[in-house]
């Protein structure tokens, strides 16, 4: 596949990745975004009620 390449260690085994982010940015972002949720999986919820409550607490009052 162009513009992809393998890093191999001293065993041939795939290491790592490098991707040509011009011609592949998309799919790199897709990636990057699956990590990011993958590794939040764990993290406590919170509900949208919750947080529209918190936001509206802080949000500042207009005078006038």
């Amino acid at each position: 596949m162009k513009g992809v390449q393998f890093l191999v260690d001293e065993k041939g085994e795939k290491s790592a990745v490098l991707i040509d982010l011009k011609r592949y940015s998309e799919l790199w972002e897709d990636f990057y975004d699956q990590a990011i949720a993958r590794s939040r999986q764990r993290e406590p919820r919170e509900s949208l009620e919750s947080v529209r409550k918190r936001l509206m607490r802080r949000k500042p009052q207009r005078n006038g």
